[in-house]
């Protein structure tokens, strides 16, 4: 699936806009994400850090969170936004957490330039773990 010129703007926008939300006391690193789902909705979510660290969630999380409470299974591209001079990569756990729900979505990624670096799911996690086993699932993103 490639997105049009819009729906990237959209996206990269929506990433940034809501970085500035993010709470980072303790490392000052502010992350945003935006979704793109299936029926064309943007779903966004931003870094939420806890003094006992492995309670901190991440921005790519928080939006697939929003995402499906709100009815959303099938996510088309995300975007995630930090400060960085270079685009930053979600972290491992995110990118199992969103092959749930498209394991061939694009991935946006931006820093503080211009440069947005447009991978796939794919290429950033090539066996994600399925339900269905064996890098299986049941053929719209979802292992079943």
């Amino acid at each position: 699936m490639s997105l049009t010129r819009e729906q990237r703007d959209r996206l990269v926008a929506a990433a940034r806009a809501v970085r500035e939300n993010a709470y980072a006391p303790a490392s000052k690193f502010l992350v945003g994400a935006s979704l793109l789902t299936s029926d064309d909705r943007v779903f966004v979510g931003c870094n939420v850090e806890n003094a006992s660290y492995g309670l901190t969630i991440c921005a790519e999380r928080a939006a697939i969170c929003a995402a499906i409470a709100q009815g959303a299974r099938k996510v088309l591209a995300v975007a995630v936004a930090t400060d960085l001079d270079e685009p930053a990569r979600p972290c491992g756990a995110c990118r199992q957490v969103l092959a749930e729900f498209g394991a061939d979505m694009q991935v946006l990624l931006v820093g503080r330039g211009a440069e947005v670096v447009v991978m796939t799911l794919a290429q950033l996690l090539p066996e994600p773990f399925t339900f269905g086993g064996a890098g299986t699932n049941n053929g719209d993103g979802v292992g079943q």
